[in-house]
């Protein structure tokens, strides 16, 4: 890994979390139409979201950021990387596309997307850094567990 740069760092988990909040800001408060859906079993109260996605948009930017610093200067990193904005981009149109304009089944296939976007991104990830890879499992079970909350919401509502 080259040296490293304490800048680079924060850009890379400053910049997701800035998409999440962002995300969150365009969507309008989640509270009141959590509160009014009909949710499916295993869903977890409103307050934890914010929390876990903090978490995981953190690991999402250092696990980039050991990619970005890592040896490895070929098409790997690049494909990993693309793999990672990718991924960005649709996570931050899923709130919007979710509470924002209430599109369950489409905010459901979005989640779905998401999470296979992720596991490529773990798969991608893993040819540049294992410990990059490995960081976002966290990010990929939490994905699984949405899209199944996204597709019940649908179906009940």
């Amino acid at each position: 890994m080259k040296k490293f740069s304490l800048t680079d760092l924060l850009i890379f988990v400053v910049s997701a979390e800035l998409t999440g909040a962002v995300s969150a800001l365009i969507s309008g408060s989640f509270s009141p139409l959590y509160a009014e859906i009909r949710n499916p079993p295993f869903a977890p109260p409103a307050f934890l979201f914010p929390v876990v996605w903090t978490i995981l948009y953190a690991l999402m930017g250092f696990s980039a950021y050991l990619v970005y610093r890592s040896e490895d200067s070929g098409s790997d990193r690049s494909t990993a990387l693309g793999f990672y904005f990718i991924q960005l981009a649709v996570n931050f149109s899923w709130s919007i596309i979710f509470f924002r304009f209430r599109l369950f089944l489409l905010a459901a296939l979005t989640a779905l997307l998401l999470a296979v976007l992720v596991a490529g991104m773990i798969l991608a990830f893993r040819k540049v850094s294992k410990t990059a890879a490995y960081i976002n499992i966290p990010y990929l079970v939490w994905m699984t567990f949405a899209a199944y909350l996204a597709f019940g919401v649908w179906i009940l509502n």
